[in-house]
């Protein structure tokens, strides 16, 4: 499928007034294959800890997005390329850290689209604190289960419903 996230926003201004539609803010990094990717959310919220987004993502994506809460954090990475291949072997269209990311160039060659705040070599804690399925806060911007993510080259969109 594709879409471009200017349309969306243009064909969807009423849902962007009335909150049903947001904006992520222009300050995560393209990472993976897929510039364009979108999917139904999963969320977890962890701190500087992957093994919960590990434990996520060795289950079936269904062409899901994992959006991770890690609190904005630049001190240690949450996902790498080890992860991004689980990724794209389980069927995840996406990943979205509010946080950092390690191996760029191998996560760049898989075919799943992610976006970060940054790249850290620092490989994160595994001791699988951390929770799944809640509201969180991405960049300010709350993201629940089950919201919809369009992501492409322009921005990333957060929508409480399917939009196409």
């Amino acid at each position: 499928m594709s879409f471009a996230t200017t349309d969306l926003c243009d064909d969807h201004a009423n849902l962007l007034e009335d909150g049903r539609l947001a904006v992520l803010p222009p300050v995560f990094r393209q990472y993976g294959l897929r510039v364009q990717f979108s999917g139904r959310v999963t969320t977890i919220k962890v701190h500087e800890d992957n093994a919960l987004v590990r434990a996520v993502l060795e289950t079936p994506g269904d062409g899901n997005v994992l959006v991770v809460d890690g609190g904005g954090s630049l001190r240690r990475a949450l996902v790498g390329g080890q992860l991004g291949l689980l990724a794209q072997d389980n069927g995840w269209a996406g990943i979205i850290v509010d946080g950092c990311i390690r191996d760029s160039e191998e996560l760049n060659a898989c075919d799943i689209g992610v976006r970060a705040l940054a790249a850290h070599p620092q490989r994160s804690a595994r001791k699988g604190a951390g929770e799944r399925n809640l509201r969180v806060h991405i960049a300010g911007v709350p993201v629940s289960p089950g919201d919809w993510i369009y992501a492409d080259a322009d921005g990333i969109l957060v929508a409480q419903q399917k939009l196409i």
